[in-house]
């Protein structure tokens, strides 16, 4: 699918090899200072926490490089995986097809190590088929996105140059009973987003305080109520010994109208 959106603010940073390499560490390298893989503990958290009524269809927007698709794989008979990035996209396409794909995470100065992935590792080429990698905008997504037993937006929604377009758009792309998945760190940056599109992290016209988490309660009400909320922390390696450590909140939304 060709992208026909405007370009999003700071969506060139991910087109850059380096950051694919530290997203395929992300997604794929072993736990960073004893914390978990971020993609599979958020799967396994909403497959341990939610009975769902069906397990057809899933939406996985903003997957980059496609840990969270594969492992949502392993519990739906079908998996859409969209990203802006067309070089993380391009990622998932080739470990899904050749099973397999070498990258270098830095260590220092010019250093680096040669890692490998491969998919065997951890799921069967027959799952890892049920999943369909697109290049998109989160925000304008193609009409034939609907039906969905779980949207899953990882660390996505502080990303948007209108969150708030994506938001308006779940009722009509998430079944009645299905669910909304979201994590992030609320770090809103004009980067991404212009500053009258953030959800939260704001002083409102009255002088209040709005955080994401109001924001995010608002936007959803009523087709939506809160089922989980939860802290899933992650670490993104720069260098050998250089880390970025985050804590995101999942939030989990059922769609009851």
């Amino acid at each position: 699918m060709k992208n026909t959106s405007p370009q999003t603010p700071g969506s060139a940073l991910y087109e850059t090899s380096g950051l694919v390499s530290q997203y395929l560490g992300f997604h794929y390298g072993p736990p960073v200072l004893e914390i978990p893989n971020f993609p599979a503990a958020c799967i396994s958290f909403l497959m341990d926490s939610i009975e769902f009524e069906y397990r057809e269809r899933c939406l996985d927007v903003g997957c980059a490089v496609g840990r969270s698709s594969f492992e949502l794989a392993k519990y739906f008979e079908h998996v859409d995986a969209i990203d802006y990035s067309s070089g993380f996209i391009d990622a998932a396409i080739k470990i899904q097809q050749s099973g397999r794909i070498e990258y270098s995470i830095p260590t220092e100065g010019r250093l680096s190590t040669d890692c490998q992935i491969l998919l065997e590792s951890l799921l069967s080429s027959d799952i890892a088929s049920r999943v369909r990698f697109q290049t998109g905008d989160a925000c304008n997504l193609p009409s034939e996105m609907h039906s969905y037993d779980l949207v899953f937006a990882g660390n996505l929604i502080d990303r948007l140059y209108q969150p708030q377009l994506f938001l308006n758009s779940m009722s009509q792309r998430i079944r009645v009973g299905g669910w909304l998945v979201i994590t992030s760190p609320y770090t809103w940056l004009e980067d991404y987003t212009p500053r009258n599109y953030w959800l939260g992290g704001y002083i409102d016209d009255a002088g209040n305080p709005v955080d994401t988490f109001t924001g995010l309660s608002r936007a959803l009400h009523p087709q939506f109520k809160l089922g989980y909320r939860e802290n899933i922390p992650f670490v993104i390696r720069e260098t050998g010994r250089k880390h970025q450590h985050t804590i995101a909140e999942l939030t989990a939304w059922n769609r009851i109208e």
